[in-house]
């Protein structure tokens, strides 16, 4: 067991700064007394404490120059005591014959000289010390690969995949492993956070500490797990802040790839202890381990290879400008790695973190379709005539009451899914960096909105649609610095992603200034591909479209980013298979713009409740714009059986639902029947339906294998009376009117 003084000692010394004395004072004197009065502690977890306390006590005593190595020192010498614990915890007692006891002595000798010498040994030209996280490994027989000096590390031979990274322990708690890979995914995503925003100011010493604490945080707590590969690679990673953090190395691009890489990796190491843990086999390596170790541990040979491959990629960024004081760099330098600025006002907005438990989500998924059960009941008992004609008052309004708790626990249950759109932007802000890099253009994102709140469900499932037009976006939409500067733009592009709420939707609107479409070549290849006829005339919005046509592209040549045809078709799949609705609009040489409408949540719906015949239907509220019964004189025929309704000088196509469903009995007179406007922007149309039946909050359901897909409808609900509603999906109306689908047999030939 690691004594708590030296945990505790190894996060101060972190944090510690040469001149912050008394503090250096304080930990010295700890640390000595811990060396001499902890009676529990081995020999040698005592020695290393008491060279940690030389090292601090020469910064107190000013007999060494350079008090950051003595701080660094200090801090080898106490993760050294540390992982010495970790080693006399495992090691387990067995029975020792007479002629074997002297050769065990021998190799617990051989092993305490072998920590005492790898602390000693020089690593670099600067005398640190040996990263202590791979002092496990130090006694082998035949050296690591990973323990090769960096000037050996070039001609040593890496680790390769099939190498295994070790086994989970048998006494480790699952239970604090599962908290330790959640703990440490946070761990990471905050760490990647910091390093772009270090590409912006890299003298940014609270996003180092930030990336370092991540980093250092990981690998101790792996060394408690004995997941020691994974304690090792955090090891060197964290070595590499400490050089930045030390002023010894310059944040450069390539140090922030380094560090990048090194964070994938991490992150590819949970997973594999995840996988480990459930399949019960062996932690696989991840695939870019070994070329990236061999990296860290020769990051100067990296670095002057970069420089020298690149001379100019490298002083451009290696030789960043001091941040100015609004925080922002020079703009091609920030735009080069593609990295993201927050909106001022929403930067400034942000408060601290509340607290906070982790929930299973399948458990918290199956509380909220509860709620929903119970929701459904107690409207069921508020509707039953036998309340509602009872005439006793005092029932009555205990059912009502009963109701409004109800909705209220229902809100409270679903704002427990809802989760910000944060953690989506940085994701995306990665792969403008990487994307940008590799097109060789400069790229600035600019996020705005990030706090945004969407169910979870929603937000895991435009994660790839995002991903799929970021990358367009970067690939066709910006052009090279070259043609910008000679269309009269900045060298760097700029993308906008913004997030806001509108009524009852969340809006998400991806904005470049990039070329823009080219409708003329749009048109050209849909014509081509027969998606059109050549005489056929189509409007800006039409032609727009057809970027989402399956295996439609204009690029000239395939990449590896982009140009095969595949993506924004399932982009538009995928946005419409959670009631959402994506729209472009562009200007030939100035950009494009995509918004996205989504529903806050698909679990619940507020709608209007509609007759039509004896088929009842759910209209989502936030889609309705008006109401109202029409005058004869308001209504056009349009040949050869379209209908359309003047309303304020705006003409809007008629659906009649009881066509689309093919619904016998229901009103045909508009005149003595309801049109709902729904939709919104230019994709209004006007609804007919029998009457209005009121407002009602429903639990939306899948409709199921059984039934299928119908055009039209997103879902099902339970209503009051125990009939099943089906939800109106007004995206697929207003598609299926636009495209003139007007009866039930247009519906079923176009599924």
């Amino acid at each position: 067991m690691i004594p708590a003084e030296l945990n505790d000692a190894a996060f101060i010394v972190m944090q510690l700064e040469s001149g912050e004395l008394d503090d250096i004072k304080a930990l010295r004197d700890t640390l000595r007394h811990f060396a001499v009065f902890d009676a529990a502690a081995s020999t040698q977890v005592r020695a290393h404490a008491q060279k940690a306390a030389t090292s601090l006590d020469q910064i107190l005593l000013g007999g060494n120059a350079d008090s950051a190595a003595s701080l660094r020192q200090a801090s080898m010498s106490i993760d050294a005591a540390i992982v010495a614990a970790q080693l006399a915890t495992r090691r387990e007692p067995r029975p020792v014959s007479p002629d074997t006891a002297g050769a065990r002595d021998d190799t617990r000798d051989a092993e305490a000289d072998a920590l005492g010498h790898a602390m000693a040994r020089p690593a670099r030209g600067d005398q640190e010390p040996t990263p202590p996280a791979a002092l496990p490994h130090v006694v082998a027989a035949t050296p690591s690969p990973l323990q090769t000096p960096a000037s050996e590390s070039a001609t040593a031979t890496p680790p390769t995949q099939s190498v295994s990274g070790g086994t989970i322990p048998d006494d480790v708690d699952l239970s604090l492993l599962g908290d330790f890979i959640a703990e440490s995914r946070d761990l990471m995503v905050g760490a990647e956070a910091a390093m772009l925003d270090l590409e912006v100011a890299p003298n940014d010493i609270e996003a180092i500490n930030t990336v370092f604490r991540a980093f250092h945080t990981v690998k101790g707590t792996a060394a408690f797990m004995g997941l020691d590969r994974l304690a090792e690679f955090a090891h060197h990673a964290e070595s590499l802040l400490s050089r930045v953090r030390d002023r010894e190395l310059a944040y450069s691009q390539a140090v922030a790839s380094l560090s990048l890489r090194s964070n994938d990796v991490l992150g590819q190491f949970l997973d594999a202890v995840e996988t480990s843990v459930r399949t019960q086999v062996p932690i696989r390596l991840p695939a870019q381990y070994a070329a990236l170790m061999r990296d860290l541990l020769d990051v100067d040979a990296v670095l002057a290879r970069v420089t020298t491959d690149n001379p100019e990629t490298a002083t451009a960024s290696q030789c960043a400008p001091e941040p100015a004081e609004n925080g922002d760099a020079d703009a091609d330098t920030r735009a080069l790695v593609g990295v993201a600025r927050t909106s001022p006002q929403r930067a400034g907005a942000r408060s601290e973190a509340d607290l906070s438990v982790r929930v299973r989500t399948d458990r918290l998924d199956r509380l909220i379709d509860m709620v929903g059960e119970l929701v459904i009941a107690q409207s069921m008992i508020a509707a039953d005539p036998a309340v509602v004609a009872s005439g006793q008052h005092d029932l009555v309004k205990k059912v009502s009451h009963a109701g409004k708790i109800m909705r209220e626990l229902q809100s409270l249950s679903m704002s427990m899914r809802m989760v910000p759109l944060k953690s989506t932007f940085q994701k995306l802000t990665r792969l403008v960096r990487d994307v940008s890099l590799k097109s060789g253009k400069l790229v600035e994102l600019v996020t705005d909105g990030e706090e945004t709140e969407l169910d979870r469900n929603m937000v895991d499932a435009i994660a790839d649609p995002l991903v799929h037009m970021v990358r367009n976006a970067v690939d066709h939409g910006i052009e090279s610095p070259a043609d910008r500067e000679r269309a009269g733009k900045p060298r760097a592009g700029r993308i906008q992603l913004a997030a806001f709420q509108q009524g009852g939707s969340v809006i998400v609107e991806l904005r470049d200034d990039g070329r823009g479409l080219n409708r003329d070549r749009i048109l050209a290849k849909a014509t081509e591909k027969g998606l059109v006829g050549a005489a056929q005339s189509l409007t800006d919005s039409e032609i727009n479209a057809l970027i989402f046509a399956p295996g439609f592209s204009t690029a000239e040549t395939v990449t590896d980013l982009s140009g095969r045809g595949v993506g924004m078709d399932v982009v538009r799949r995928n946005i419409e298979s959670i009631r959402g609705r994506i729209e472009i609009t562009s200007v030939h040489g100035h950009g494009t713009t995509f918004q996205i409408r989504l529903p806050l949540t698909l679990a619940v719906t507020d709608g209007m409740l509609v007759r039509v015949g004896d088929e009842r239907y759910i209209v989502p509220l936030t889609s309705i714009s008006l109401c109202f019964r029409p005058e004869s004189d308001m209504l056009s025929t349009i040949p050869p059986d379209g209908e359309v309704v003047m309303l304020r000088g705006e003409v809007l196509p008629v659906v009649r639902l009881h066509r689309i469903f093919g619904i016998p009995s229901a009103v045909t007179n508009p005149a003595e029947a309801i049109l709902m406007i729904v939709g919104d922007g230019a994709h209004r149309v006007a609804l007919l339906v029998d009457q209005l039946l009121g407002q009602q909050q429903v639990v939306a359901k899948a409709l199921g294998d059984g039934v299928g897909e119908i055009r039209g409808i997103s879902g099902g609900a339970i209503l009051s009376d125990g009939r099943v509603g089906l939800i109106i999906d007004v995206a697929r109306m207003t598609t299926l009117a636009r495209n003139g689908i007007t009866h039930a047999g247009d519906v079923a030939h176009a599924a």
